[in-house]
C-alpha cells in the first residue's frame, strides 16, 4: 500500500509540475525593476494570455533558453511606441509597470556604457510593427527597453512557445508579489 501511495504521489507531482505550473528563475536584467536577476517565480501553464502578463517563453533564438518577458501586443493588433508612448491600434495605452525614475537610470547607465552621453537617447526607441501581431502569437518586450532582448529582434511569439504566465514571485522572501 505505502508503494502505490508513493508512486501516486510522485506522479501527482509530476503532473502537477509539467502540465500546471512551473518553477523558474529570472535570468538577466531585461525585466527590471519589475524581476530582477535570481528572483524566483511561479507561472500557470494554462492561465489565459493578456496584455501586459508576465510571461516565461522558449527562447525563439537560443533551443533550450527561456525568456522571461511582458506581453504587449495581442494577435490582430498593432503595436507602435513614439515619444515614450505605447499606442495599440492607435490608441494610446497606459504603462503602469514602467517607473519614471528607472527610466531615467536606465537611460543615464546607457548613455555611459555606451558613451553616448549628451545625446538623445530614449528608454524607448520609437518603432512601429509594419504588420498587426500574426493569429496564434504575441508581441512581448522586456520592462527594461534599453537592454531587453525581445520581439522587435526576434519577432513575435508563438502562443505554444509560452510556458506559462507568471502568477507569483516566491523569492527573495522580503520581494513576494502576486502578478
Amino acid at each position: 500500500m505505502t508503494i502505490v501511495f508513493v508512486a501516486i504521489a510522485v506522479l501527482g507531482v509530476q503532473y502537477l509540475t509539467t502540465e500546471v505550473i512551473g518553477n523558474d528563475t529570472v535570468v538577466g536584467t531585461s525585466m527590471n525593476p519589475t524581476l530582477a536577476p535570481d528572483d524566483k517565480v511561479i507561472t500557470l501553464r494554462h492561465k489565459k494570455i493578456t496584455r501586459n502578463a508576465i510571461v516565461v517563453l522558449d527562447a525563439p533564438d537560443e533551443p533550450g533558453s527561456y525568456y522571461i518577458k511582458r506581453v504587449i501586443g495581442l494577435p490582430g493588433e498593432t503595436v507602435e511606441v513614439k515619444d515614450e508612448k505605447l499606442y495599440i491600434n492607435g490608441k494610446e495605452v497606459a504603462q503602469p509597470y514602467l517607473n519614471d525614475a528607472f527610466m531615467r537610470q536606465a537611460v543615464k547607465a546607457w548613455q555611459t556604457t555606451h558613451d553616448t552621453v549628451g545625446q538623445g537617447v530614449s528608454f524607448t526607441d520609437n518603432f512601429k510593427l509594419k504588420e498587426k501581431v500574426p493569429a496564434g502569437r504575441y508581441f512581448v518586450l522586456g520592462d527594461d527597453r534599453r537592454v531587453s532582448h525581445d520581439s522587435r529582434d526576434f519577432g513575435f511569439v508563438k502562443k505554444s512557445a509560452i510556458r506559462g504566465v507568471v502568477a507569483l514571485r516566491y523569492w527573495p522572501l522580503n520581494h513576494m508579489k502576486f502578478f
